[in-house]
């Protein structure tokens, strides 16, 4: 960790700028530009002031950089994005994702992915994630090249490989029903959140109702009228402040939001160890296949019922130069298949060692990560509680003094 980027380097999303523009198909479109600013921690640490390079990147840039990353290295829990589009949202707060105060949550989103990553022990040397922070053009160039589009795996080989797994991996199939589980409870977490929010908005704002009548009611009674008044005055202070607790709560809603998206970060590492793992099996079944044809083939016997082997009754058996001759070649098969099927032995085993090393990461980094957005949303709740205990003591107080 000592060596990681997030040591050397300061890195900030400090701004999001709405912008328009061609697309691909050369229509105008609207969209929002990220400025990333880095700095070099070293030269600070020598008293010198380092420059701050900048540059801007949309949202599509971070998509393809994550994108490159989990297809890179399998074996690690990416850091996910924040969410494009506005989610788990109560019924006041807009989901349009050019409302700004989405943007400015999703621009700290960003920023949380820039420093989970440069603070990853093997994500953080990746040459082409610090060309992304600090080279403006040429990058995406510079991603495609490395030709990881073509090491994705279609998501219908993903899906086979699920069903169709003979000896599934206990400690994987565990991980990805607890990632399940996972994303179940956080969902369900951030719904009862947006309807509490939506409920606590509506008692906020009838408060103002009181207001309303207090001043109302102030302008009959001479005696009263004036505590009456500033009673009033602090029910209307106390129904507006509703606004910028929930905007305030939406902060912790997003770290819960991470933990969402992880969950399916999870699933990915899991899903990649199932394709390995069907793709062992798949080829020490071929292997099997193979031994039993030469064998069949030097012993002039057929074990099992087969089209070629009925056509062979029928019509002559093969010369026995013909039989030698694929006797060869199955030879060289198995030969071939048997190093084949060692080497993708040895990258199941360093798969499933680097898997679990970092998934033990991530679980150390989760359990910290809650328990702290959990704290912090129970202390944002105990102050809010209080202000409303105040707000109530001071309307005491003007009452006592009518």
């Amino acid at each position: 960790m000592e060596d990681c980027l997030a040591k050397k380097m300061e890195i900030t999303v400090s701004e999001a700028e709405k912008r328009t523009g061609r697309n691909a198909v050369n229509m105008q479109e609207t969209y929002t530009a990220y400025l990333i600013e880095t700095r070099a921690v070293e030269s600070q640490s020598e008293g010198q002031c380092a420059p701050v390079d900048s540059l801007w990147r949309r949202y599509s840039e971070f998509e393809l950089l994550r994108n490159y990353l989990a297809v890179t290295y399998p074996h690690i829990v990416v850091p996910p994005l924040p969410e494009k589009r506005a989610d788990f949202v109560w019924h006041k707060l807009s989901a349009d994702n050019m409302d700004p105060d989405f943007v400015e949550r999703r621009r700290i989103g960003l920023e949380n992915f820039l420093l989970r990553v440069a603070s990853h022990p093997v994500l953080c040397q990746d040459k082409i994630f610090y060309s992304f922070l600090t080279q403006e053009g040429g990058w995406k160039e510079m991603v495609n090249e490395t030709g990881f589009q073509l090491k994705a795996d279609s998501r219908l080989k993903a899906l086979n490989a699920t069903f169709r797994v003979k000896n599934p991996d206990k400690r994987f199939t565990e991980l990805k029903h607890y990632s399940d589980e996972l994303q179940s409870v956080i969902s369900h977490l951030l719904r009862v959140r947006a309807r509490v929010a939506d409920r606590l908005y509506g008692v906020y704002k009838v408060h103002g109702n009181y207001g309303r009548v207090f001043s109302e009611w102030s302008a009959i009674e001479k005696e009263m009228g004036d505590g009456l008044q500033s009673a009033g005055h602090h029910m209307d202070v106390y129904a507006a402040s509703i606004d910028d607790i929930l905007e305030e709560e939406e902060h912790y809603a997003d770290q819960l939001k991470e933990y969402l998206f992880y969950a399916e970060a999870l699933r990915a590492v899991c899903r990649k160890h199932e394709l390995m793992q069907y793709d062992l099996e798949m080829a020490a079944q071929d292997l099997t296949s193979k031994k039993q044809q030469c064998e069949e083939l030097a012993t002039g016997t057929v074990r099992t019922f087969s089209l070629k082997g009925m056509t062979s009754k029928l019509f002559g058996q093969e010369t026995p130069e013909q039989r030698e001759a694929k006797i060869k070649v199955l030879e060289e098969q198995i030969q071939e298949g048997e190093e084949q099927l060692k080497t993708k032995n040895l990258e199941g085993r360093d798969f499933v060692k680097s898997a679990w090393a970092d998934i033990e990461r991530f679980k150390e980094q989760k359990n910290h990560d809650l328990k702290e957005a959990l704290i912090s949303y129970a202390v944002m709740q105990i102050s809010m509680c209080k202000k409303g205990i105040q707000v109530w003591t001071n309307a005491k107080e003007c009452f006592s003094k009518m």
